[in-house]
C-alpha cells in the first residue's frame, strides 16, 4: 500500500503528539483521536482509491475514524438529518447539488483558507462565485465517440446533430443528470444568445432526435463501448481512462468551449467536528493526494503544484490556459428554474 505524505501545513496538534507537531504550524483539533468524520464519496474506481489508501491514510495521520456513504443520492439523506447533528460532516457531490444545498441551508457556502490551507493554490475556477465550498478537481464535459464508425473526431457541439448520427447520438435525462443539464444551456449558447437562452436550447434539442438517452455517465460509457452509441456527451475521464486499450473510443474538445464538471466538497453548518472537516478538505487538495487520483480516474486536480506523469500532463486540464477553455454553468440561475426546464424538456422528448 503506498503512504501518502504528510502535509506541514496540516498535522494537527494532538495528545503528547502534539508538542513534537506544534512547530510544524498545523491548526489544533480537539479530541481528534476519538472522533468520527461523516462524509460522501463516489464508487468505482475513484471508491477503491479511497477507501483502500487515501482515507486509510487520513484515518492514521489524524487519528480519527472516516465514515464514508457511498449510496447516492446524498442530498435528501442531508436535507432530512437534524441541522444540529447532520448525516454528514463534509458533503462531495457536483455543482448542481452544492448550489442546491446551499439554499437549503445544510453547508457552508464558502471555505476560508484560514481553515484550509491549501486553498492558497488553488486554480482561480475552484473558489469562483460558481463554486460552493471548493472544486477539488474538474473534468471537462464534451463528445465521446467511436473510432470504428467512419466518423471525423468531432469539432463542435454542433457535430452532434449531424443526421447520420440519428438514432445512434446519446445524450441524458435532463431532469435527472447534471451533464444533460449543461448540454442543455451550452445548446442555447451555441444555438442562441448564450447560456440562457432556454428558447433557443429547447430548438435545438428537438433536432437532436432521435437521440438516445440514459440516466448516468456509466451508462452512457456502457453503450459507447458497445456501440450502442456512435457519438455521446460525456466527460473526458469516462474516455480517457481506457486508453491503452483496444477499446476503440475517443473524446473531443469542442472548439466553442468544454463544460465544468466539478467536484466540490462543503462542510456542514451543524457539524461536531469542523476543523477535522476542513482538515480532511485541505489533505484532498494536497499535490501528492490529488496526483495520486487525477492518475487513477483521469481527473483534473485543482491544484496548481501538481506534477502529473506526461500522458496525464497532455490531456487533463492543469495550466491556466487549459482550465481557461472550462465554462462553468450557472447553477444557481439554473436551479431556479428547474421545475419549469424539466416540464419544457419532457414534453419535447416525449414527443
Amino acid at each position: 500500500m503506498t503512504m501518502i505524505k504528510p502535509d506541514r501545513r496540516s498535522i494537527l496538534k494532538a495528545g503528547a503528539a502534539g508538542a513534537a507537531l506544534a512547530a510544524l504550524g498545523a491548526p489544533h483539533i480537539a479530541n481528534a483521536q476519538a472522533a468520527t468524520l461523516k462524509i460522501t464519496t463516489w464508487g468505482g474506481k475513484w471508491g477503491e482509491i479511497m477507501k483502500g489508501e487515501l482515507l486509510p491514510a487520513f484515518e492514521r495521520e489524524f487519528k480519527c475514524t472516516v465514515s464514508a456513504d457511498q449510496a447516492f443520492p446524498f442530498l435528501p439523506k442531508l436535507q432530512a438529518s437534524p441541522r444540529g447533528n447532520p448525516i454528514y460532516d463534509v458533503l462531495h457531490t457536483n455543482s448542481n447539488e452544492q448550489w442546491k444545498a446551499v439554499d437549503f441551508g445544510i453547508v457552508e457556502p464558502k471555505i476560508d483558507v484560514r481553515n484550509v490551507p491549501n486553498l492558497k493554490d488553488v486554480y482561480p475556477y475552484a473558489i469562483n462565485d460558481k463554486i460552493v465550498g471548493v472544486s477539488i478537481f474538474t473534468s471537462g464535459i464534451g463528445l465521446g465517440y467511436r473510432t470504428d464508425k467512419g466518423l471525423g473526431k468531432p469539432t463542435s457541439w454542433k457535430d452532434l446533430a449531424d443526421p447520420k448520427l440519428a438514432g445512434q447520438r446519446g445524450g441524458y435525462l435532463i431532469p435527472v443528470n447534471s451533464l444533460g443539464q449543461a448540454h442543455l444551456m451550452m445548446l442555447g449558447q451555441i444555438y442562441g444568445s448564450g447560456m440562457q437562452d432556454l428558447d433557443a436550447a429547447y430548438k435545438a434539442l428537438e433536432a437532436l432526435k432521435p437521440i438516445k438517452l440514459f440516466d448516468f455517465t456509466g451508462q452512457m460509457e456502457k453503450a459507447l463501448l458497445s456501440a450502442e452509441v456512435s457519438m455521446g456527451v460525456i466527460h473526458d475521464s469516462g474516455v480517457y481512462r481506457y486508453e491503452g486499450t483496444p477499446e476503440p473510443v475517443d473524446f473531443a474538445l469542442p472548439s466553442e468551449g468544454v463544460l465544468a464538471l466539478e467536484q466540490v466538497l462543503t462542510v456542514t453548518p451543524g457539524s461536531k467536528v469542523k476543523e477535522l472537516a476542513y482538515a480532511y478538505i485541505d489533505f484532498m487538495l494536497r499535490p501528492d493526494v490529488q496526483k495520486k487520483l487525477a492518475e487513477a480516474v483521469w481527473y483534473s486536480p485543482s491544484n496548481t503544484k501538481v506534477q502529473l506523469d506526461a500522458k496525464y500532463d497532455a490531456k487533463l486540464f492543469n495550466t491556466p490556459e487549459k482550465v481557461a477553455r472550462l465554462i462553468q454553468p450557472d447553477w444557481k440561475w439554473y436551479n431556479a428554474r428547474k421545475d419549469a426546464i424539466d416540464l419544457r424538456v419532457t414534453r419535447i422528448l416525449r414527443g
